[in-house]
């Protein structure tokens, strides 16, 4: 395996027409979770674009398989040049193989300029399905799974932090979170402080891995206890936010409605019904704010 293309391979002559991109889901933690598709795309593709080349070639000695083409780098450091690169191979026809250190590329990996070129030249861009961290961490928490959100890595910086917390602290769908096990402490107790202390969360841990973990409570309590130290891959899950309850509407304004209402032509009964129905209130609070309207 070569971890560089050189000027000789750079531009070889592919058949057929536009390549195509495959995104590959690779493990995130036991290899034995490795997607059946995926031994074969290493043995056929043309190129195979790794983030880490070492951890590449672990996988394949895994799944029994040599990457039958040239294989290379393509992490943060080189992702500009090398998606350049990789782009003409792919218009001259190539088959690339992408692969990150674990789970799906383009999510919070490397991937997403490739993906965005490849689409806009038209080349075809496909994937093997793979392990989620994000998934196997919602299904793991125990909290609402119908709606969610997934905000990646947390600014690393404390006030950026607190300020991002804040923009999603009345998100009502379930949100997820990657962090650093020596960041999560801190994450952890800003999170309670922005969504406070008694919202739900579940710290997951090593998933699929031997010390697979999760930790579920209050945000309080879950800051406490990172605070020991955290190991490993962490993925943080936090419940979303309440619905918002009727807002407050005083005597006077219910009174005022249901008369908009009358004006309007509606019958005084149906306006303080709908009224009441819009208020999320009885409708006889509703009639004794009329009535003691019209008594001042």
């Amino acid at each position: 395996m070569t971890e560089d293309m050189t000027e000789e391979t750079r531009y070889t002559a592919y058949t057929g027409d536009t390549g195509t991109l495959v995104l590959a889901g690779t493990p995130i933690g036991d290899l034995a979770d490795a997607p059946p598709r995926l031994a074969a795309e290493l043995a056929g593709a043309d190129i195979v674009a790794a983030e880490d080349t070492r951890r590449l070639r672990r996988l394949g000695q895994a799944l029994g398989v040599q990457p039958g083409g040239r294989v290379v780098s393509y992490f943060e450091g080189n992702e500009t040049v090398r998606t350049g690169e990789l782009i003409k191979e792919l218009v001259r026809g190539a088959r690339v193989l992408l692969v990150t250190d674990a789970g799906m590329p383009s999510v919070s990996d490397p991937g997403y300029r490739l993906v965005a070129a490849a689409v806009e030249r038209g080349v075809r861009v496909t994937a093997i399905p793979g392990p989620s961290a994000v998934l196997t961490a919602l299904a793991l928490s125990g909290l609402p799974v119908d709606r969610f959100c997934f905000e990646g890595f947390p600014p690393r910086k404390a006030g950026e932090r607190a300020a991002r917390l804040r923009e999603v602290a009345a998100e009502q769908r379930t949100l997820v979170y990657f962090e650093s096990p020596h960041r999560v402490a801190a994450t952890l107790a800003a999170m309670a402080e922005a969504f406070g202390p008694g919202r739900r969360a579940a710290v997951c841990r090593e998933l699929t891995k031997t010390y697979e973990e999760v930790r579920r409570g209050p945000l309080a309590d879950l800051a406490r206890w990172a605070e020991q130290g955290v190991r490993g891959e962490i993925t943080v899950v936090v419940e979303g936010a309440p619905a918002p309850g009727p807002a407050e509407v005083g005597p006077d304004e219910l009174a005022r409605r249901v008369a908009a209402r009358e004006e309007a032509g509606e019958r005084r009964k149906e306006a303080i019904a709908q009224v009441a129905k819009e208020a999320g209130l009885p409708k006889r609070e509703v009639f004794d704010a009329v009535v003691a309207a019209k008594s001042g």
